[in-house]
């Protein structure tokens, strides 16, 4: 049996299972077992048991793995999304319910394999960014439990860092979807409005909630994207909202003016932040520095304006009706939305001008990503004990603008602030633009930059390769320590045949047709020239190195195959790729 990691990702699960390492019942044990040992940290609201969870354990055997792209992964919801018979609290005890369905994401997870695990501790109706607000307990930061998990989606994120879970369910309206993966050093994806299907989610403010999802790695997110991302004909507010395979990324933008952060570690943050824009600097892609002003002014309405009171207009009855039950934070935010606040003349203003933020915002983010911190700052629970609201509202200084804008936002790391206290960044597109913040957040990830100069075109070529060489494969070690640098996915021209070469372990050739072929998946790299003898001498025959024809037209320096180990080897053309055999 694999000693099972503290950081659980799905593509570890996926490949010890494969190799029979170890089973999902030892992995849903070790869970249990850590959620005990974690009990103080208010992580769950209703904790994984193996009463409960045996059924989705049972089920596993009657499941094909391979018509199953998450079958055996552990995932934790947000207690305010439904799980068939098991209570939803929304974080209040009074309000609770105990729903006869799943809520259609967690029912398309579960039909593709996955375990849920338990129910996680959230603040009270999604109405904070601090982690503090709930009456199961304040959830403790996975790293330093002194400070604050972030908000509202505590225990989802800290079920993750913990590993408690390989992935989670947030939701997020303000924020909560990013912060507590800032705060917890995960990444934190929150898909366009309406791509995924709220049916069995308590609204918060419903016109713009949605969905999200913590993970430890993107690609954990976006396999997960991929299961729920559908229209669902019972939600009126989902659409069809396909992601691209292609991507037209022009740009970076990055905010013209000083930005302001708070908190003890502000000027950690400060130098982090300044930090990383050095290193986005050498993404080799072209940077934008704009007036960020109109995010600014979007934000101030979320929580300044009449929005507020779509958030009564979910509770009001139940907050009037049951006296006491409510957070007492929780209730003075919701009131400020009562309908002595707000007349219907300031909500037609608000979305008048809403509206005009909006136009502004799809001129400015056309083929191009935005990109800010996720939090300025963070606090200690105690210092949101004495203040509870100015230090939530810091929190979503960066985060606000998002969803009232119609923009797709991904939370990533980006280093550590202070001793144990991580930084994150997070990336915004226009809502029919998610592949451009992918793709910056992949290079971003992905880059071996150390905040360094970048490299000098004189100084390398790009690079293409096709198998072990690429990321997460056990060759990717070479291209690191050669300086090489990964820059973008591509495909090749649709003239190549792909074989697999026989021996141990398994690896591809490459091989351009005369007459016919396929187009093949590939990376491409920057190569320092200094490294690029020594990494030759390494290739072993029958492979070598040559042009790649790319899509493009384009020709570039990579793997290529002699002809002859054809007539030895598999043909896997068709599968387009080798992450796909």
């Amino acid at each position: 049996m694999s000693t099972i990691p503290k950081g659980l990702t799905i593509h570890w699960l996926q490949e010890n299972y494969q190799k029979g390492q170890v089973t999902p019942r030892e992995v849903i044990n070790e869970i249990i077992d850590r959620s005990k040992k974690e009990e103080s940290m208010n992580i769950w609201i209703t904790p994984p048991s193996m009463e409960r969870i045996e059924y989705y354990l049972e089920r596993l055997s009657f499941i094909d793995p391979a018509e199953a792209p998450l079958w055996g992964i552990p995932f934790a919801i947000k207690d305010n999304i439904d799980l068939k018979d098991v209570p939803t609290t929304a974080g209040c005890k009074d309000y609770a319910y105990i729903p006869k369905e799943h809520a259609t994401v967690v029912d398309r997870l579960i039909r593709a394999g996955a375990i849920p695990v338990g129910k996680a501790n959230l603040d009270q109706f999604a109405t904070g960014l601090v982690g503090t607000r709930s009456p199961y307990g304040e959830t403790y930061n996975a790293i330093r439990e002194e400070m604050i998990s972030g908000g509202s989606s505590s225990g989802s994120a800290v079920a993750v860092a913990r590993g408690q879970a390989a992935f989670s369910l947030g939701t997020d309206t303000a924020g909560s979807g990013r912060v507590p993966a800032a705060l917890n050093n995960l990444v934190g994806y929150k898909p366009s409005l309406g791509a995924w299907s709220k049916k069995g989610v308590v609204p918060a403010c419903e016109s713009i909630d949605t969905v999200s999802i913590f993970a430890h790695t993107l690609n954990d997110a976006l396999v997960v994207d991929k299961q729920v991302r559908t229209k669902d004909a019972s939600d009126p507010w989902s659409k069809e909202m396909p992601v691209s395979k292609e991507s037209n990324l022009k740009k970076i933008c990055l905010p013209s003016e000083p930005l302001d952060f708070y908190g003890n570690y502000e000027r950690e943050y400060k130098k982090t932040w300044e930090e990383t824009v050095e290193k986005i600097k050498t993404l080799h892609i072209p940077i934008e520095y704009v007036d960020t002003k109109l995010f600014q002014q979007a934000a101030e309405i979320l929580y300044g304006g009449p929005w507020i009171s779509e958030r009564w207009a979910a509770l009001g009855k139940f907050i009037e009706s049951t006296p006491n039950a409510v957070h007492p934070v929780t209730e003075k935010v919701l009131r400020s939305g009562a309908p002595d606040q707000y007349d219907a003349a300031s909500l037609f203003g608000a979305i008048h001008q809403l509206q005009s933020l909006k136009r502004e915002a799809e001129e400015l983010l056309q083929d191009c990503v935005l990109v800010m911190p996720t939090c300025g700052g963070t606090w200690t629970r105690e210092e949101v004990r004495r203040d509870p609201v100015s230090t939530n509202s810091d929190m979503g200084r960066y985060t606000n603008h998002c969803n009232l804008l119609d923009l797709a936002a991904v939370a990533i790391p980006s280093g550590e602030a202070a001793g144990g206290l991580p930084f994150g960044v997070t990336l915004f597109s226009l809502s029919d633009q998610e592949a451009l913040m992918v793709e910056a957040a992949d290079l971003f990830m992905n880059s071996s930059s150390t905040h360094k100069k970048p490299l000098m075109s004189e100084d390398s070529i790009d690079f293409v390769v096709c198998g072990l060489h690429m990321r997460g494969y056990p060759l990717e070690e070479q291209m690191i320590e050669c300086g090489a640098q990964f820059v973008k996915e591509e495909k090749t021209a649709p003239s190549y045949q792909l074989i697999k070469l026989p021996g141990h372990p398994s690896k591809p050739g490459m091989i351009k047709q005369s007459e016919s072929g396929t187009s093949i998946e590939v990376e491409v790299w920057k190569m320092p020239l200094k490294s690029l003898g020594q990494f030759i001498t390494s290739i072993p025959a029958p492979l070598g190195i040559g042009k790649v024809e790319l899509q493009d037209g384009n020709e570039v320096s990579g793997f290529i195959c002699e002809g002859y180990a054809e007539h030895s080897a598999e043909d896997i053309s068709q599968l387009g790729g080798w992450r796909q055999f």
